[in-house]
This record gives structure tokens, C-alpha cells and sequence, in this order.
């Protein structure tokens, strides 16, 4: 199934601009953010946590780790949204507590927020940290062989740049070092944000349009992957998820896409490794390679 993605051409640019307001959808984000400080702060208090290690030489090159019981566990790497331009790791915590209860180690990363860097300086970014990931499996206590990606708006984006294909061999990691993605409310074509007040800090062009778009690009070596979204988000938030869910599908991707009830483009992330929830049971299980006959 494909979906129409030129609609939003014919729209003024304040109807551009609300479709891309995840916050139009919420009475107020305070309570989200504040809730993400709160959940990091108390994910530091209970669990072991390494704060602030080293993954590239910028000072903003940063992520905090935190280890699962075995040395064999898998990783799941974690990315913040915020549009390139806010929030860090520090009030992005709050899964590490889910995974950490479920034998998965859990990583938060840093990167140079614009207008400091471009989103292609970004981009770039987050690879050299799974790079630097992968180096460091063995001293930081999980297997290289099993990183998983995962992020929300646009760190959707940023781990969705990590399932395409070509850029690998560039730091000298195999074809299959992510091992599957979690990508949750996400923006994969940014052609629409052009022009828009999230540009302003973005500047972003043509050029980036095509080559830092994750639907215009080529795919790399199949994985699987999770693309969910709340039911409380706009249609174009829906939109982008589902199409770069197909794009996904028709490139040999296992796809699990789902719209999460009761849920919006803040508080998905919350459920993202918590078994008791639909999105956290999803992951879970595609980490542990299990299935439930159930679901």
C-alpha cells in the first residue's frame, strides 16, 4: 500500500506549520518535559549508571550507560528528539529502568544541537557513536552484536539514517551492526519542514531534502524494525510513520507498525521498553528474538 505524499505542497504555510506542531495536539508539553527529567533523575537513583562517557572528542559527544547483569546482553541505544535543536540525553533516561529490568543494557547519545550543526553534521554523528558503541562493547559489558536503535520525532529520524544502507563500511562496522530500530512518531521525508519556523535554526535545503530523507534513500541489510505513533498526533505525523513503514516492508524489512491508543507524540517514548505495555511487549520481544503465540 502506498500513501500520497504531495498533499502537504498544496497547503498554506500555517497549515504546514500546525501538521508539524506535535505540541498543537496537547494542551501544554510542560508536564512531558517535566515528566522526562523526573523519570531520568529517578532511572539514575536506582540502577548503575555511567554518566557522561566518551564517544567522539566534542564535548556534546557524550552518552550515559547504563549496564544490564550480563556481559552478553544486548544494547539498546537511544536518541532524543527535540527537531535537531533541543533537549539531550540527560532528561532521556526514563526506558533504562524497563531494560535494564528486562536483561537489556541501555544508552542514551549526545550530539551537537543546531544551529551549531546541520542535520547532516548530526546524522554523521550518530553514526560515529554506534561506531564508538560497537568499539567499546566488550570493556562497557554487552554484545556488539546486538545494538538496537531506537528513537521519537526526530531521533526517529536520526535512528532510521542508521537502517539505510552504505555509510557502514565508512567506519569500518559490518553491514548488520544495528540489529533492528524502534522508531516512534518519527519524520522520514524533512522536505515539508522547509520554509517552516523549524527551519529557521535548520536552514535545511534541496539537497538535504534528498540526501538526509530516510524514504528517498536506499535501504540497508533487513532488519526488524517497530514504527509506531499515538492516536492523539497530527495526520502528517501518522502519515510519514505509516509511508516510511511500507517503504520499510517493500525493501524486506519484518515490520511491526502499530498506532498506539491513548497515547501522543510525548508520552509513547514512556512505554518503549515496559512489557506491560503494547509498544514495550513489541520490543522486548523482538530484542529477545521470542514470540508470543498470543500476539
Amino acid at each position: 500500500m502506498t500513501f500520497d505524499n504531495s498533499n502537504w505542497r498544496k497547503w498554506p504555510l500555517g497549515e504546514r506549520e500546525r501538521q508539524y506542531s506535535p505540541s498543537s495536539c496537547v494542551a501544554a508539553i510542560e508536564p512531558f518535559l517535566d515528566a522526562y527529567v523526573a523519570r531520568s533523575r529517578d532511572a539514575e537513583t536506582r540502577f548503575r549508571c555511567q554518566k557522561n562517557l566518551v564517544w567522539g572528542e566534542r564535548m556534546d559527544e557524550r552518552f550515559d550507560y547504563f549496564p544490564a547483569a550480563s556481559a552478553a546482553a544486548p544494547l539498546l541505544v537511544y536518541i532524543h528528539g527535540g527537531y535537531w535543536q533541543e533537549h539531550s540525553k540527560d532528561e532521556s533516561l526514563f526506558a533504562a529502568p524497563d531494560c535494564v529490568a528486562n536483561g537489556i543494557a541501555f544508552a542514551a547519545i549526545d550530539y551537537t544541537l543546531a544551529p551549531r550543526a546541520s542535520v547532516g553534521t548530526i546524522v554523521e554523528q550518530c553514526r560515529r557513536a554506534i561506531a564508538s558503541l560497537h568499539r567499546q562493547a566488550t570493556k562497557l559489558g554487552f554484545d556488539a552484536r546486538r545494538i538496537y536503535v531506537s528513537g521519537n520525532s526526530a531521533g526517529a529520524h536520526l535512528a532510521a539514517m542508521l537502517l539505510v544502507a552504505g555509510w557502514q563500511a565508512r567506519y569500518g562496522l559490518p553491514d548488520d551492526v544495528v540489529a533492528g530500530g524502534v522508531l516512534l512518531s518519527g519524520i522520514y521525508d524533512i522536505e515539508p519542514l522547509m520554509g517552516t519556523y523549524i527551519d529557521k535554526a535548520l536552514h535545511l535545503t534541496a539537497e538535504d531534502a534528498a540526501t538526509l530523507s530516510p524514504l528517498r534513500l536506499k535501504l540497508g541489510r533487513p532488519v526488524k524494525t517497530i514504527v509506531a505513533w499515538g492516536d492523539n498526533e497530527t495526520d502528517e505525523f501518522k502519515r510519514q510513520s505509516r509511508t516510511f513503514a511500507s517503504a520499510l516492508v517493500r525493501s524486506g524489512f519484518p515490520v511491526s507498525a502499530f498506532e498506539l491508543e491513548g497515547t501522543n507524540h510525548f508520552d509513547i517514548v514512556f512505554g518503549l521498553a515496559n512489557r506491560a505495555s503494547m509498544l514495550g511487549k513489541a520490543t522486548v520481544e523482538m530484542i529477545d528474538g521470542t514470540k508470543n503465540d498470543d500476539t
